[in-house]
């Protein structure tokens, strides 16, 4: 997926396909670089979360610039308003959940660890992903919280896709996540506060280095 994406991105950047033009079919870009449609499929949605490409139901896709936006969109929102809000809501709810959490909050997120260090399909993984920041948002014991996230959780699910697609995020998402959940177990707010605000540092970083063509 990363190579069919890294060529048509380069593609449309050397004005190979020029704005307003229309890409290949996936029956056809699946041919030329022998690969499945779902491969190309996600190459196509990395493009368009790049905001370089459009969809369009029934006609194909169409190029709508010749580089990557400054702000990619994920669904309903751009990556600079998930950040923003992930900012002002994870990294507080991180402090809470370190000083509310339950034994059973710690137990579901020493599983979820589990689970996602030995996953190995980007799609489970990334919905595991979801769950872990939402059991984080429940277990600061402010059900506004869990609400919130749940409300951008579609979003947060295609974020997380592009990272790991583009900038290969999971094992290091993985690591972060851990230290995360060591700080809530310890009870030190001070230190889930901090883990938090350097995973979301980390993202938001490997977002600018995507769109900069630096992966």
């Amino acid at each position: 997926m990363e190579a069919v994406l890294a060529h048509l991105r380069s593609a449309i950047e050397r004005g190979a396909y020029p704005v307003g033009g229309k890409l290949p079919s996936e029956a056809a870009l699946s041919r030329e670089f022998e690969v499945s449609r779902s491969v190309v499929r996600e190459a196509l949605r990395g493009l368009q979360a790049l905001g370089m490409t459009e969809s369009k139901t029934g006609k194909g896709t169409f190029v709508t610039a010749t580089g990557p936006a400054d702000n990619p969109t994920f669904g309903p929102y751009s990556a600079r308003d998930l950040i923003e809000v992930r900012r002002h809501v994870e990294i507080p709810v991180a402090g809470y959940a370190a000083v509310r959490r339950s034994q059973d909050d710690l137990d579901l997120l020493g599983h979820l660890l589990e689970r996602m260090d030995a996953e190995t399909d980007n799609t489970a993984w990334v919905a595991l992903d979801s769950l872990f920041h939402i059991t984080i948002a429940q277990a600061s014991g402010n059900p506004v919280f869990g609400k919130v996230i749940e409300e951008i959780r579609d979003a947060l699910a295609r974020q997380s896709a592009f990272l790991n697609q583009l900038g290969g995020r999971r094992v290091r998402s993985n690591v972060e996540h851990r230290a995360i959940v060591t700080a809530i177990e310890n009870g030190s707010e001070t230190e889930a506060v901090a883990a938090m605000t350097a995973h979301l540092t980390h993202v938001e970083a490997t977002l600018t280095s995507i769109v900069n063509g630096d992966q």
